[in-house]
């Protein structure tokens, strides 16, 4: 216990040395982009992702409902978000917590997605409930990638999208001190305030725990019962074991053509003028060909004005919403470019997510706005650090 969320410790959330993780809580927001991320090129993956109704009000998790825009679903796998609306943060509400059902409706709707609602406070009840509302979604992911993979048919699907409402510290103390606890923003830190050098609360402390009875869950050794202890899943089906998250599924090297082919003869002065993004596009243009499905470049709407105009003589950007040519350019239902959201931390995300997952990926934009994604950038050299 003295190592968790302590220096050199056990962080508080789930960290890069976490088996089978590629996210971290801390600065919020980029769950949707990451989880998008990690099933692109990866047709038989879904990532269901919770977000708290909290994360939901940053920018990029506002901006990453559009992630659908760019999931393919013959090419790609799919995300199932799943929305923990239990309606408080540290010391707020939340405020979608605070919109009515029809006007969350027509919000996700809105956005091209398919709401589930699941919502009540008896676990009897709403466990099952839950259960049920899964298989659903699962089903109609399923449905969809099949009729589209049957038929070639790339229309834009709605997705869905479910939306859990549950109280704030859903089981914990009822109250404290005469104040609420569950069903309040006062769950979010310590309800029962017990340390090593005050003590004079854990009767209280311990009475809490106890409702859940432990001896009913666990043997006289600790262990879960056989009864529970089947209902994990197994081998490669645990999230610590899952290959997607350790290492990818099927990783192979990056093929890297060979850089000397694109050097310019400058023996005779002022004979040849190039530019270098022209000439470096050629090499990426090629490293495409090389890497057909394992590499992708991400960037906010900038690959034309960073001149790598040689990208588009070997790939178009991925987008599923409609085209209206020739209004439009190249614009596709499959690419390897994905940069048609004027968002860097959905680019950055998307990188994030498609390369912690054994792939390659390229992020551009132009340096005096990659200031936007400073602190998520320094997010991931941590993680990458702390995983090597």
């Amino acid at each position: 216990f003295t190592q968790f969320s302590w220096p050199g410790g056990v962080a508080s959330h789930a960290s890069a040395q976490t088996p089978g993780s590629i996210h971290e809580g801390g600065e919020l927001g980029y769950a949707l982009s990451h989880a998008t991320g990690a099933i692109l090129d990866n047709p038989e993956v879904i990532a269901a992702v919770v977000t708290g109704d909290g994360e939901t009000e940053t920018g990029p998790l506002a901006a990453s409902w559009f992630s659908n825009t760019f999931i393919n679903p013959i090419t790609d796998g799919a995300i199932l978000p799943i929305v923990h609306m239990n309606g408080f943060k540290i010391s707020n509400p939340t405020i979608l917590s605070r919109k009515s059902d029809e006007d969350l409706d027509k919000y996700f709707s809105g956005m091209g997605w398919k709401p589930f609602f699941v919502e009540g406070d008896d676990p009897e009840k709403l466990n099952p409930e839950m259960a049920k509302v899964l298989d659903e979604a699962i089903e109609d992911i399923k449905a969809i990638q099949k009729h589209a993979r049957e038929t070639g048919d790339t229309t834009m699907p709605h997705w869905p999208v479910i939306i859990f409402r549950s109280p704030k510290g859903w089981t914990g103390p009822k109250s404290w001190n005469g104040e609420p606890i569950e069903g309040s923003f006062r769950a979010h830190q310590i309800p029962i305030p017990v340390d090593a050098e005050d003590m004079e609360h854990a009767d209280s402390l311990a009475g809490w725990l106890k409702s859940y009875h432990p001896e009913e869950l666990f043997d006289e050794n600790g262990k879960l019962i056989p009864e529970l202890a089947a209902l994990p899943p197994k081998g490669e089906q645990r999230m610590a074991a899952n290959p997607i998250t350790n290492g990818g599924i099927d990783p192979k090297p990056l093929v890297l053509p060979d850089y000397r082919k694109y050097a310019l003869d400058n023996k005779e002065h002022g004979k040849q003028i190039k530019q270098d993004m022209i000439v470096w596009s050629d090499y990426l243009r090629d490293l495409i060909k090389l890497n057909p499905h394992n590499f992708r470049i991400f960037g906010p709407d900038e690959t034309m004005s960073n001149r790598l105009y040689s990208l588009f003589e070997v790939t178009n950007r991925q987008w599923l919403e409609p085209i209206k040519e020739p209004a439009d350019q190249y614009l596709a239902p499959a690419g390897r470019i994905i940069d048609s959201q004027l968002s860097e931390h959905q680019a950055e995300g998307f990188n994030e997510g498609y390369t912690l997952t054994g792939r390659h990926g390229l992020f551009t934009s132009y340096e005096a706005f990659l200031r936007v994604v400073d602190s998520m950038l320094t997010q991931h050299f941590k993680w990458i650090r702390k995983a090597h």
